[in-house]
């Protein structure tokens, strides 16, 4: 019989928003805490979740910053709406883990 996934909630924390140049264009990330981050089970880095900000939720991922060795969760203009840069969101997330 194949295992069940197990639901896991992380948060809720706060977190406060920064602004990341690169490829693309300009994003706007939540960072997650060490402690908090979830494992990597996708390529690139990423881990699928079901994120709420500030009472918002919505599917995405939380993508693994080689460079600076944290997890970010970038948080669309649509959930932050006028927030931005230095301002502070409440944060929580659910993905799926393989029962063992």
């Amino acid at each position: 019989m194949p295992r069940l996934p197990i639901t896991t909630i992380r948060g809720p924390f706060t977190a406060t928003l920064f602004r990341y140049s690169g490829a693309g264009g300009a994003w706007t990330f939540a960072p997650i805490p060490k402690r908090l981050a979830p494992p990597v089970t996708r390529p690139w880095g990423r881990t699928p979740v079901r994120a709420t900000v500030d009472g918002v939720s919505w599917d995405t991922s939380i993508w693994r910053d080689t460079k600076t060795d944290r997890s970010l969760l970038a948080v669309p203009a649509r959930v932050r709406g006028k927030k931005g840069q230095g301002d502070t969101v409440r944060v929580a997330f659910s993905f799926e883990e393989d029962a063992d």
